[in-house]
């Protein structure tokens, strides 16, 4: 009891400052936008708006930037404080250096803009869906839930498009494909990094000799990875500044991948003759790969999704320098570094919590896990992109971590089985010789571990077992590795983003247009 009153103070003052430093950079934004883009006309909207952007771009590094390195913190790749520098860095230098010059002001093609012809209204709406979006954003952060930042936004540009220009604003069909990503993104982020990590069981750590086989194998998985993560990178994080086809990023990233393959495979077999043959070894060399990945995947973020937290405030600033609505709106460098600096602060001060929520809480990540997480990534949204298929990078980052956690939970249900078989087998020999026999099966290959397997089944069996000994075991066998408490949490919150984020954004439309109006 002493030791919780004495840390609760310290607690209190850490969430204080969090929220003052927090709303200083709020403040600042206010006074840089006030006095130096429109120091004359004193225009609040934009004022309003430039704030509303702000508190968003936190929320979004709060919440979204977890996904991209959490993976690599859980696994001890990198400390928590290395990953938000990773992060910060890189998601600022691509939402500046790869960000674009124009956004989409209607995102995904939610609503149709050309039914909103008043400019006002459309000023209202943009205010209300970024203001709700950046709200649920910092609910779904308090209750630990990594949600969608873009089915955010979108859910707040539906609710407020509706409420300003009825049911008929909405395009329904583009809504059903949002939906259906619900279960696409993460369905098909988890099979995509179960395979890759029972691929590298099968390949490696199942082998008798782990070394001679990571020597093999490693370099080749980390080719794939330079190969995925290229093209992905050209397809998505570059595609603003430098737009190519499937082909061409594919050609580009495998003439790189070649070249890495050739300078990783020494290098790969120099280390691995340093380590002893065991799984925990060979882990070691997922490290390096998994920083890079972390550092990609926050790059092709900021690229990316910036446009999230910045997008509908260069909607407005565009609606209200113009006098008009487009379609596509361009992107001051100011309302650029806003998102930018506002997504590494946000990450800086409350990232942290979701980082360890989706590195460490759902499910234990060594490295190996940790390096199908950041394959899957990369690999389902160059599929999904080519197939027409809407997806979510949290969606699918997440959802890998839960495929990976859910295939070592069979794995070890399934090991179980056969361990608790060999003890059936020889319940009556000498009980050192039967401990001897399955530390031989568990040091085994695959293949050798068929053959005992496959002995035993020649032989009579001898089990005593009662059926309700049997049911017993197999309850123990269904040993949980996946926390369902955060499954369930985070599917709901998943599938309450749009219509939450969407009744939010036209409370707030009604309200904010009630402010306005003269």
């Amino acid at each position: 009891m002493d030791n919780q009153n004495i840390q609760s103070p310290s607690l209190l003052n850490q969430d204080l400052f969090r929220a003052l430093f927090a709303f200083t950079f709020i403040l600042l934004v206010v006074y840089f936008v006030s006095a130096f883009i429109m120091p004359d006309s004193g225009n609040r909207i934009l004022i309003t708006a430039a704030a509303f952007g702000a508190y968003m771009a936190l929320n979004i590094g709060a919440n979204d930037v977890a996904n991209n390195v959490g993976p690599a913190v859980g696994s001890k790749a990198v400390s928590l404080l290395g990953a938000i520098v990773i992060a910060a860095v890189f998601e600022s230098a691509g939402a500046l250096l790869a960000g674009g010059d124009v956004v989409s002001t209607i995102k995904k093609g939610i609503i149709d803009p050309s039914t909103i012809t008043d400019t006002n209204t459309f000023i209202w709406l943009m205010m209300a869906a970024l203001l709700a979006a950046a709200i649920w954003l910092n609910i779904a952060t308090a209750l630990n839930a990594p949600v969608s930042t873009t089915h955010s936004i979108v859910g707040g540009v539906l609710g407020a498009g509706i409420a300003a220009g009825g049911f008929g604003v909405a395009n329904w069909p583009v809504f059903g494909k949002i939906a259906a990503s619900w279960v696409i993104s993460p369905l098909f982020g988890g099979i995509i990094a179960a395979s890759f990590l029972y691929l590298i069981k099968r390949t490696v750590t199942y082998k008798e000799d782990k070394i001679e086989a990571a020597k093999r194998i490693v370099p080749l998985l980390i080719t794939l990875m330079v190969w995925a993560f290229s093209t992905y990178l050209i397809m998505k994080g570059l595609k603003k500044i430098w737009k190519l086809d499937i082909m061409m990023a594919g050609g580009i990233g495998l003439a790189f991948a070649i070249a890495v393959f050739f300078i990783v495979k020494p290098l790969i077999k120099k280390a691995a003759d340093k380590l002893e043959n065991s799984k925990t070894s060979v882990n070691t060399l997922f490290t390096l790969p998994l920083i890079f990945s972390a550092a990609l995947l926050s790059f092709a973020h900021g690229a990316n999704d910036v446009a999230n937290a910045v997008g509908p405030l260069a909607a407005i600033n565009d609606a209200v320098l113009h006098s008009g609505i487009a379609v596509k709106a361009s992107i001051p460098l100011w309302v650029m570094a806003v998102g930018a600096l506002g997504i590494s602060i946000g990450l800086a001060l409350y990232g942290p919590k979701l980082i360890r929520t989706v590195g460490s809480e759902i499910t234990e990540l060594d490295k190996m896990r940790a390096f199908c997480v950041a394959m899957s990534a990369a690999i389902t949204v160059i599929i999904a992109s080519q197939l027409g298929l809407p997806v979510s990078s949290t969606h699918i980052a997440v959802g890998a971590i839960f495929g990976v956690g859910f295939l070592r939970e069979y794995l070890k249900a399934s090991n179980a089985k056969r361990l608790d078989k060999i003890r059936e087998h020889h319940e009556h020999a000498d009980p050192v010789r039967v401990e001897q026999l399955l530390k031989h099966y568990e040091e085994s290959s695959i293949e050798t571990k068929a053959n005992i397997l496959a002995e035993l089944k020649t032989k009579k069996d001898r089990s005593v077992l009662t059926n309700k000994e049997r049911k017993s075991l197999n309850k123990a066998y269904k040993q949980e590795l996946v926390k369902r408490s955060h499954l369930y949490k985070i599917a709901t919150a998943w599938v309450v983003t749009v219509p939450l984020s969407g009744l939010l954004a036209a409370f707030l439309f009604f309200t904010i247009r009630g402010f306005m109006l003269p």
